[in-house]
């Protein structure tokens, strides 16, 4: 069944009057529980795909469906809220908030969620846990390595329970052996509890993990493969 389906996706950047085609009619169709990498050179659009597609950023022409709903369509408050409770995100630079635990950082999604203390806790436990970090709940991030930073990106991304996360480059900054653990941490919570993840990398880690890879160049995709890893 598919999760997301994109057609036609267009993005046109204007720059000092000359138009860049940033994505030029992407077709795409993800299924629930897959492990996809979107690969290619630098300005190929892999980001500029990840973010539309999570409703950071809006297309010039095309629509994008999570499930039954088209979100190109939505309103901003409309697609602020569709975003809370639909789509995880993990970034390059962590992103936490640097006067929080990795508890409260988790759980501040669920805040804005409006979910109950119990649930918070129960939930923020379970997660830390998952991610090999249930010892570092009340640490702050200035006192945890980058990878410890990202595990902590990675579990806040599903503290919402979405249907997918995006992750754009989430090994950039790290080590290979951590990149590594964090990458069997995302394929085990994509195999034993089946959420579906996409990435955008370059790093060739990922993309032997991945059991799917879509490549865009110049915007438009020119290979969709499936791999047995």
């Amino acid at each position: 069944m598919s999760i997301i389906k994109t057609q036609d996706l267009t993005k046109i950047y204007v720059d000092h009057t000359v138009e860049v085609h940033a994505l030029n009619g992407v077709t795409l169709d993800v299924a629930e529980r897959e492990f996809t990498a979107v690969v290619g050179p630098s300005g190929s659009g892999k980001t500029t795909f990840l973010n539309i597609v999570g409703g950071l950023d809006n297309p010039s022409s095309g629509t994008v469906s999570i499930g039954d709903t088209d979100i190109t369509d939505l309103k901003d408050n409309e697609l602020i809220d569709f975003r809370l409770n639909n789509i995880g995100f993990v970034f390059q630079a962590y992103n936490l908030i640097p006067v929080l635990t990795a508890k409260e950082n988790v759980e501040f999604i669920m805040l804005m969620q409006k979910k109950s203390k119990k649930e918070r806790d129960s939930r923020v436990e379970e997660l830390l846990v998952a991610v090999g970090l249930g010892d570092q709940m009340n640490k702050k991030p200035r006192e945890m390595s980058g990878g410890q930073q990202q595990r902590v990106a990675v579990a806040r991304a599903l503290a919402s329970k979405p249907k997918f996360v995006l992750a754009d480059e989430p090994t950039a900054n790290l080590d290979s052996k951590t990149a590594i653990n964090l990458l069997e941490i995302m394929a085990n919570l994509n195999k034993e509890e089946g959420i579906t993840f996409i990435f955008s990398t370059h790093d060739q880690k990922v993309i032997d993990r991945a059991r799917r890879i879509v490549t865009l160049e110049d915007g438009k995709i020119v290979s969709d493969v499936e791999q047995n890893v």
